[in-house]
């Protein structure tokens, strides 16, 4: 019966000293009370029961969640809601369960964190806490918590502000300034805003006059223009008439040149005893004068 329970009673040894190291964690060996330097990475990792113990030390990011009062510069107390965000960095686990042990949140972190917090926040108004400035305290905190705690091994990633809760007076305080600020600042808005309005008019009015006085400009250009067009039209044509008269003198001076170059004695007397001729062929009267020297043929009984 005996041989039969022992191959039972070795496997369930077996697999009690083994142990698997999920993603997130990192294990910590530690062997007749000393921490082994080295971290054990993910994966089943089998070990001595009797004489070794595998910690789990959490490496994924956590979060602290804490409802502590804070000071204000003014000496008030106010009551918040916040979140710590961290990690371990692995290499770091064996020295912190070796110095610190594996309540390392109440012992380490939440302590500095409250420090920090009193220190910033007192430097802080509290309608700071309330506005804009609640970034710059988060960021203050986080800065002076890894000044303190990154040389430990801790990794703070972030520190937020999730509520501040103001006395009931300072609340009603702060909403009507708010009120009076957004009032302000509508105001300032509908100013600004009337403002542009009456520098466009003031533009679109300019924007006309000069429109007005271009068009009128190029007005004034085009009756310039048309004016010295018809001046040069008048030029051109007295040029073009005084061109014709001469051209028409000469040709008139070249043809009474031609004329007097073709005329003869002959053919002057020829002439004038045609027109003579011509003359006696009228049944009026008519007183001739002459030199004496003309000749008159034919003349008729009448004449």
């Amino acid at each position: 019966m005996k041989k039969h329970l022992l191959p039972t009673l070795l496997f369930s040894i077996f697999l009690i000293s083994c142990t698997v190291i999920r993603q997130g964690e990192v294990g910590v060996k530690r062997r007749l009370g000393k921490i082994d330097p080295m971290f054990i990475e993910q994966g089943p990792k089998g070990y001595n029961l009797f004489t070794t113990t595998i910690l789990k030390v959490p490496t994924r990011t956590m979060n602290i969640e804490v409802k502590p009062d804070l000071p204000s510069k003014e000496g008030l107390t106010i009551r918040s809601e916040i979140s710590i965000l961290y990690r371990i960095k692995p290499e770091a686990a064996p020295k912190i369960v070796q110095g610190i042990g594996l309540n390392y949140e109440s012992e380490v972190i939440l302590p500095v964190f409250r420090s920090a917090a009193a220190d910033i926040t007192a430097k802080f108004l509290a309608k700071d806490m309330h506005s804009g400035e609640r970034t710059q305290i988060e960021g203050a905190i986080r800065r002076q918590m890894t000044e303190i705690l990154e040389a430990k091994g801790f990794v703070i990633e972030n520190v937020l502000l999730k509520s501040i809760m103001l006395p009931a007076g300072l609340s009603r305080t702060i909403e009507e300034k708010l009120q009076a600020e957004q009032e302000a600042q509508r105001m300032e808005f509908v100013k600004e805003r009337e403002k542009r309005d009456a520098e466009r008019r003031i533009i679109e009015a300019e924007g006309k006059k000069e429109i007005a006085r271009i068009q009128a400009e190029g007005e004034k250009n085009a009756a310039i223009i048309q004016a010295e067009a018809r001046k040069r039209m008048f030029e051109i044509e007295a040029e073009g008439r005084a061109n014709a008269m001469e051209i028409e003198a000469v040709a008139t001076r070249r043809a009474n040149d031609t004329i007097n170059r073709t005329l003869s004695p002959s053919i002057l007397k020829l002439r004038q005893i045609e027109a003579f001729r011509s003359l006696s062929n009228s049944n009026n009267s008519k007183l001739v004068v002459t030199d004496g020297k003309t000749p008159f043929l034919s003349l008729p009984d009448n004449f």
